[in-house]
C-alpha cells in the first residue's frame, strides 16, 4: 500500500475545496470497497484520500411524493433495510443485496459502485431503469446527468477534475409498475456478473398490456447499456411470451460482450436473452402484486 494523507470533511463545500486544492491527485472515499483494493494493486495512487461519509448531503435517504433522493455515500444495507423503498424501487434493492457480502454491504454505496464505473456493476442497470439522475457538484457549480449517460468506458465516467457525485434522484413510481434486477454468476455469491439485466415496467389498468418499459444490461459492453430499442418494443404491447421474447432479442442485438475467464462472448449474448425474459416477467409479476420465485444473487 502506498503512503497517503487522509481527510474527512464534514461539509460539501470543504470536500470540494480539498479536492480542488489537490489538482486531481485526491480520491474521494465512500465505502472504499473498490478504492482500497485498487490502491493496493497500484491502479490508483492518490496523494490524499477524502472520506465523504460524514457529509450530510451525501447521506440523504428521503422517499416522498417527489420520489427518492439517495445520497452517494448511503450504504447498501441502509437501502435494502428501508421497507417502503424496497417495495417501490425493488430493482435497486435487488442490486444492493448482492454487492459483495453482508460486511461489504454495510460499507459499500451505490454512489461508489456507480463512480467505479465497472461494466458489470450490479447497481448501475437498476439506476438506469428506475430513471436515476446523478447530481454532481464541483468547482463550476452543480449539474445533473442521467444514469445511462454517466459511465463513458471501463472505469471511466463524466466526472471532471474536482467534481463529486452528491446524490441520485429518482422520480416517483407510477401505479401498476414493478422492477427487478438479476445476474448470472459462476458461483453462488460474491462474484462479478457474467451478465446482469434490470427491467422496469408500467402496466395499463387492466394489467394485461405494457404502457412503457426500461431495460438495461450489465457486462454487455464497455459500459452498462440502456437497451432503448428493447424497451420501446414493449410499449403498448400485450403481455405475452412472444412480446417478451422479441424484447429479449432486441436486447441481445445491442450487447457486445467480451470473452474472458467467466465465459465467451457468445455465451454472454445467449444469457442476455435468457435473463431479459426472466427479468421482464418478474417485473410484471411485481407490478401485479405477485410474489416472484427468485433466490437472491441468482
Amino acid at each position: 500500500m502506498i503512503d497517503f494523507e487522509y481527510e474527512a470533511p464534514t461539509t460539501l463545500s470543504d470536500a470540494l475545496a480539498v479536492l480542488a486544492d489537490q489538482n486531481g491527485s485526491a480520491k474521494p472515499l465512500a465505502g472504499g470497497t473498490d478504492l482500497i483494493d485498487q490502491m493496493r494493486t497500484g491502479r490508483h495512487s492518490p496523494s490524499l484520500v477524502v472520506d465523504i461519509k460524514k457529509i450530510d448531503e451525501l447521506n440523504v435517504l428521503e422517499l416522498g411524493g417527489d420520489g427518492l433522493r439517495l445520497g452517494a455515500a448511503v450504504a447498501c444495507s441502509d437501502i435494502y433495510g428501508h421497507i417502503e423503498l424496497s417495495q417501490q424501487y425493488a430493482a435497486l434493492t435487488d442490486s444492493c443485496r448482492i454487492i459483495g457480502g453482508i460486511q461489504i454491504q454495510s460499507r459499500a454505496s451505490v454512489g461508489g459502485n456507480l463512480c467505479n464505473s465497472g461494466p458489470a456493476a450490479d447497481s448501475t442497470p437498476s439506476l438506469i431503469v428506475l430513471e436515476g439522475v446523478c447530481v454532481i457538484s464541483g468547482p463550476n457549480g452543480t449539474r445533473e446527468v442521467a444514469a445511462e449517460s454517466f459511465c463513458t468506458g471501463p472505469g471511466a465516467n463524466v466526472l471532471e477534475r474536482g467534481e463529486l457525485l452528491v446524490e441520485i434522484k429518482f422520480p416517483p413510481r407510477p401505479a401498476n409498475s414493478g422492477s427487478h434486477y438479476r445476474r448470472f454468476i459462476p458461483r453462488n455469491e460474491m462474484d462479478i456478473a457474467v451478465v446482469g439485466v434490470a427491467a422496469s415496467v408500467e402496466l395499463d389498468e387492466s394489467q394485461q398490456s405494457f404502457v412503457r418499459a426500461r431495460i438495461a444490461l450489465g457486462a454487455g459492453g464497455p459500459t452498462p447499456l440502456f437497451a432503448t430499442a428493447a424497451s420501446d418494443s414493449l410499449a403498448g404491447q400485450p403481455i405475452n411470451d412472444d412480446t417478451i421474447a422479441a424484447a429479449a432479442v432486441a436486447a441481445q442485438e445491442i450487447a457486445t460482450p467480451i470473452s474472458d475467464m467467466r465465459g465467451p462472448a457468445e455465451y454472454r449474448t445467449h444469457l442476455t436473452g435468457v435473463l431479459t425474459q426472466r427479468v421482464i416477467a418478474a417485473a410484471v409479476a411485481r407490478a401485479r402484486g405477485d410474489a416472484i420465485c427468485h433466490k437472491i444473487g441468482h
